[in-house]
């Protein structure tokens, strides 16, 4: 692995966890944002 590819990975993992943040943070319930965190656990976010 290059230094190049190490640091795209690093950005692209900081990209993931905003994105997972910002849909968390628009729940509109307590139940939905369960819902939301059960989503993410199961890899709707999973880097492809």
């Amino acid at each position: 692995m290059t230094i190049a590819s190490k640091i795209r990975a690093a950005f692209a993992f900081e990209r993931t966890a905003n994105r997972q943040e910002r849909y968390l943070a628009e729940a509109t319930s307590l139940a939905d944002l369960e819902l939301r965190q059960r989503e993410i656990d199961r890899g709707r976010f999973a880097r492809n």
